[in-house]
């Protein structure tokens, strides 16, 4: 029986060894909150992390090990990527590590899109005329028993001398 006890308290310390790692003891680093905010709001916003919203607003990423952007979309407007610069510096045993963002808040000023060139238009040709049928000559009004008074006056008639 004690050679049971003695194999199994021997396997149980191997296996406790193998498994065993300072990493167990480190925390994971907690999220970061990212603060993003346009100039006109309203832009959605999206990190090259994952993580975005509509501005302004606050996103939550993992503490980053590296830089990286923010692309800001609004209609009728430009986008805006801005980057942002990670600095880490690493904790001892009195003091935590930190990690610092710049900018921070990150903001775009976003520009107004350019009006899209209109389509050129293709000249216009000239219509063909056709040619007209010539017109017969007025006829001559019938006699009227009323002068018309826009006409010229007539000559009066002058009797022959005998």
């Amino acid at each position: 029986m004690r050679r049971v006890i003695a194999i199994a308290a021997a396997g149980l310390s191997l296996a406790g060894c193998s498994s065993f790692s300072l990493d167990s003891f480190k925390s994971a680093p907690p999220p970061m909150q990212v603060q993003l905010d346009s100039v006109p709001p309203g832009a959605d916003a999206v990190t090259s992390l994952g993580p975005g919203c509509k501005t302004p607003c606050t996103v939550s990423i993992p503490t980053p090990e590296t830089n990286f952007s923010v692309t800001f979309n609004l209609p009728k407007y430009q986008p805006a990527t801005v980057p942002v610069t990670v600095t880490r510096v690493p904790g001892d045993f009195t003091t935590p590590a930190t990690t610092t963002l710049d900018p921070s808040p990150v903001v775009a000023e976003l520009q107004p899109a350019a009006a899209p060139p209109r389509a050129a238009r293709k000249p216009m040709r000239p219509k063909k005329k056709k040619p007209r049928p010539v017109a017969a000559a007025p006829a001559a009004a019938p006699a009227s028993a009323f002068p018309d008074p826009n006409a010229p006056a007539a000559a009066p008639a002058v009797a022959p001398s005998r």
